[in-house]
């Protein structure tokens, strides 16, 4: 989701948040030097990818990006691109902004801060079902309409898929793409208006993502983490959020690094105010 929420389940065919689009590449000769303007902290965003961004600044890495900018004394500018296949060497590799801000926290192709958040994937329901589902291993899946998030046509190439597919609950599974319509607005959210609009019971989505539509929507949702947070202790529901620039770029790293040594408390408070769902 992010980017993140993208890069989560496309760094998931590989970390597991596994087979991401973009493998890194060995490198024949050296890249050439980028130089950073001093005066400008440069952001690689998604224009449509709310809750993370969009070009309107109204999601919570925009605010998180302007509290770093105005932190730092430099003035905000962003590179817009859709966060898909190309999405790095079109932007960060490419030399055109400097910093993305959301990536898991292992993810190869940039050089990560620490975590400044760890979210996990949630059930979300329609309240007055009462379904109160908590756990994968809740008989109730085996007999509600379930939605999960998936990669093109495979559906068992992200945590849920693949959880479900192990309990063998798949007759009531309906895919939703992480990618979804982008020529509308929103297009990842589609999977938690399915709950409102009971095409399915229960969703089983990235936390950030869900716990913000799930807001948005006009009857009472229930948005409860995922458990077990591993899955038979080799699938993770739960994922560490970093930021990332160029591999070469340890100042503009260090400099992040104390940002969020800083203000941690109001980045917080920013993904909360989103529904971000926290686990420590």
């Amino acid at each position: 989701m992010s980017l993140a929420f993208l890069r989560i389940h496309v760094a998931i065919c590989l970390l597991c948040v596994g087979c991401t689009s973009e493998k890194p590449q060995p490198s024949v000769v050296a890249l050439p030097s980028i130089t950073r303007p001093v005066d400008t902290l440069r952001v690689c965003a998604d224009p449509n990818n709310l809750p993370f961004s969009n070009q309107k600044l109204e999601g919570f890495e925009n605010k998180i990006a302007q509290l770093l900018a105005d932190d730092l004394g430099q003035k905000l500018d962003y590179t817009w691109w859709a966060q898909r296949r190309g999405f790095f060497r079109n932007t960060i590799k490419a030399g055109t902004c400097d910093v993305v801000l959301g990536v898991p926290a292992g993810f190869e192709m940039t050089l990560n801060t620490r975590p400044y958040y760890r979210s996990t994937y949630v059930f979300v329901s329609r309240k007055q079902s009462r379904l109160a589902i908590a756990s994968l291993d809740d008989n109730v899946l085996k007999k509600v309409r379930v939605g999960v998030q998936i990669i093109g046509d495979d559906a068992t190439n992200t945590p849920p898929a693949q959880a479900l597919s192990r309990r063998r609950i798949i007759d009531n599974v309906r895919g939703f793409t992480v990618y979804g319509n982008y020529g509308e607005p929103n297009p990842v959210g589609r999977i938690i208006d399915a709950v409102e609009n009971k095409d399915i019971d229960v969703a089983i989505a990235w936390g950030p993502m869900a716990g913000y539509f799930a807001k948005q929507q006009k009857s009472p949702l229930v948005v409860t983490p995922v458990s077990p947070q591993f899955d038979q202790s080799s699938i993770p529901f739960v994922y560490d959020i970093a930021m990332g620039v160029r591999r070469d770029d340890r100042e503009l790293r260090d400099q992040l690094e104390a940002f969020l040594d800083r203000r941690q408390g109001e980045i917080e408070k920013i993904l909360k105010d989103y529904g971000v769902p926290l686990v420590r």
